[in-house]
C-alpha cells in the first residue's frame, strides 16, 4: 500500500485535501490505496470512538477504483474526486440507512442522495460512512439509543460534543480526511472546538440540503469540518456551488467579547481564547474589547425548535415513547406545553434578532468569542459549575455558539490552544454572506496559531496498542 509502504500511515491520515489531490494526479499516490489505508483505520479504532454507525466500505472502494480511473484518464477532475468524506448521519445517502440517531428509523434506507450528498457524490467524493449523531439533533453531545456514545479522540473517555460528534471524531482521529456536518444550535462548531478541528457553519441558505431531514429550520446549515481552513474552503465550495479562493486580509476591526453575556468561562479556556486575540492583533486587525448585545436568543430558538419538533415527530412520544432518548422525549413534551402565543412572539423576534446582530457588522468586521465555555468533559458528565459559577445544565457548557444561529450569520470554530490537556476553539463570526472574509481570517490566524497536533497523530496510529 502506498500509505505504509512510501509514506508511513501518520502522513496520509494527515494529508490536506489539495496534497491528496495533487498526488493522485501526479501518480504519487493511488485513490484505491488511500481509501483502503482509510477503511483501515476506521476498522482498528472505530471500536474506541464509536465515531460511524455505518462503514461504506464496499461503495467506498467501488468509488475509489471509479476515481483511479479518472485521475488516469487525464480528464479534468471534480474537486473532491478520491476523497474519504464522513457524512453525518442526518443526510440521506442513496442505499444506506438513514438513522438520524434514532432508533425510530434504524434499518431505513434511504432510497436517493438529498441535496448535500448529491453534491458531495458528483464532486468525487469517497464516501467512508455515516457518523453518529445526537437523536435527531437535539443534544449537544452524541449520544443515542443505538450503541455507545462516541468518545473524543484526544480522550475517548470524554465527549466529542455534539451533535455533530461522530464527524468531528472521524476528521480528529484520521478516520476520515474531511466530514459534513449540520449545525442548528452549534452542532459543527461545539464539537469542533471539543476535538481541535474547524468548524463551519454558512449562513442560512449557503449550502441547502434538498430533500433531507427537518429540524431547528429556521438555524441549521451543512457544515465543513476539517483538520485545516483550507480544506473547509475546498468543501463549502463544493456544498455551497460557489468559489471561495484566499485573499490577504489585514486591518479589520475585531469585537472580541471574552465572557458573552456575562457567562462564566473556564480560565483554561479564557487565557486560550485570550492568545487568540492577542495574535489577531499582532497580525494587524485592530481588537476591540466590548460587550455583545445577545441577549434574547432563547426567546427566539427555544420556541421554534419546539414548534418544529413538535409538527416533525410530535407522534413519537405517544406511538414508540420507548424508542426514543430521554432527551428527545423532554423536547416533545416540553412542546406539548408550548403556548402558540409564544411561537408568535418568537417569529416576530427573529427579524428584530437579526436586525440587532447585523448592526455590529457596521462597526466592526468579525467578532471573537470563546467557542465553548469548558474543555470536554466526561461522558455523561455534563458541568454544573463553570469557573465556580452554577450554570444551566442544557446551554452551560456551550452558550455561545446558538446566538450566531438565531443571528443568521456565518461563524466557525478554530482551535487556538488547550485547557487540562483537551483542545479550545476560537469562535470567528461574520456578517450573513461573508463566508469568504471569515474563511480568509480563519486561514491567516490558524497559520499563527500553528495548533499541534502531533499528540494525537500519535495516539491513532496504526499499529499502536489498542486500549481495552
Amino acid at each position: 500500500m502506498v500509505g505504509c509502504t512510501h509514506m508511513g500511515d501518520a502522513p496520509i491520515a494527515a494529508m490536506s485535501v489539495a496534497s491528496l489531490v495533487a498526488g493522485y494526479r501526479e501518480g504519487d499516490l493511488s485513490p484505491v490505496e488511500v481509501a483502503s489505508a482509510y477503511l483501515e483505520r476506521i476498522k482498528q479504532f472505530n471500536g474506541e470512538l464509536n465515531a460511524f454507525v455505518q462503514v461504506n466500505a464496499e461503495e467506498a472502494m467501488q468509488q475509489a477504483v471509479e476515481a483511479e480511473s479518472l485521475y488516469a484518464s487525464g480528464d479534468p477532475t471534480p474537486p473532491l474526486l478520491g476523497v474519504p468524506t464522513s457524512v453525518k448521519d442526518a443526510f440521506h445517502m442513496r442505499g444506506l440507512p438513514t438513522t438520524i440517531g434514532s432508533l425510530v428509523h434504524q434499518g431505513q434506507i434511504s432510497k436517493n442522495d438529498s441535496g448535500v450528498v448529491r453534491r458531495l457524490r458528483a464532486a468525487g467524493a469517497v464516501f467512508t460512512g455515516k457518523t453518529n449523531t445526537a437523536e435527531f439533533g437535539q443534544s449537544a453531545t452524541t449520544d443515542n439509543l443505538l450503541g455507545s456514545a462516541t468518545g473524543n479522540p484526544w480522550d475517548p473517555r470524554r465527549t466529542p460534543g455534539g451533535s455533530s460528534g461522530g464527524a468531528a471524531a472521524s476528521v480528529a482521529a484520521g478516520l476520515s480526511a474531511i466530514a459534513v456536518g449540520s449545525d442548528g444550535g452549534g452542532s459543527v462548531r461545539i464539537p469542533a472546538a471539543f476535538t481541535g478541528i474547524y468548524g463551519f457553519k454558512p449562513s442560512p441558505g449557503r449550502c441547502p440540503d434538498e430533500k433531507g431531514f427537518r429540524a431547528m429550520t429556521d438555524f441549521v446549515s451543512a457544515g465543513p469540518m476539517t483538520n485545516s481552513v483550507a480544506d473547509a474552503r475546498i468543501l463549502l465550495g463544493v456544498l455551497s456551488e460557489t468559489a471561495f479562493p484566499r485573499t490577504d486580509v489585514t486591518g479589520l476591526r475585531v469585537a472580541y467579547c471574552r465572557f458573552p453575556e456575562g457567562r462564566a468561562v473556564d480560565p483554561g479556556v479564557a487565557a486560550a481564547v485570550q492568545v487568540a486575540a492577542n495574535t489577531l492583533g499582532e497580525l494587524g486587525h485592530e481588537v476591540i474589547e466590548t460587550d455583545l448585545p445577545l441577549e434574547g436568543w432563547n426567546d427566539v430558538f427555544g420556541p421554534l425548535v419546539l414548534e418544529d419538533e413538535h409538527r416533525e415527530r410530535g407522534h413519537l412520544l405517544t406511538h414508540v415513547p420507548n424508542l426514543i432518548t430521554g432527551y428527545e422525549r423532554s423536547t416533545l413534551r416540553a412542546a406539548l406545553r408550548l403556548d402558540p402565543a409564544e411561537v408568535e412572539r418568537a417569529q416576530a423576534l427573529l427579524p428584530e434578532y437579526r436586525r440587532r446582530i447585523d448592526e455590529l457588522f457596521e462597526r466592526y468586521d468579525l467578532l471573537l468569542t470563546p467557542t465553548v465555555a469548558v474543555p470536554a468533559f466526561p461522558l455523561g458528565e455534563r458541568p454544573t459549575h463553570v469557573a465556580g459559577v452554577a450554570v444551566d445544565q442544557l446551554w452551560g457548557a456551550f452558550p455561545f455558539a446558538v446566538p450566531f444561529n438565531v443571528a443568521g450569520v456565518a461563524a466557525a470554530s478554530l482551535p487556538c490552544g488547550l485547557a487540562a490537556g483537551m483542545p479550545v476553539g476560537a469562535q470567528l463570526v461574520a456578517r450573513s454572506g461573508a463566508e469568504q472574509l471569515l474563511l480568509d481570517a480563519s486561514e491567516s490566524l490558524e497559520e499563527a496559531l500553528a495548533f499541534d497536533r502531533a499528540a494525537l497523530r500519535e495516539r491513532w496510529r496504526l499499529g499502536r496498542p489498542v486500549a481495552v
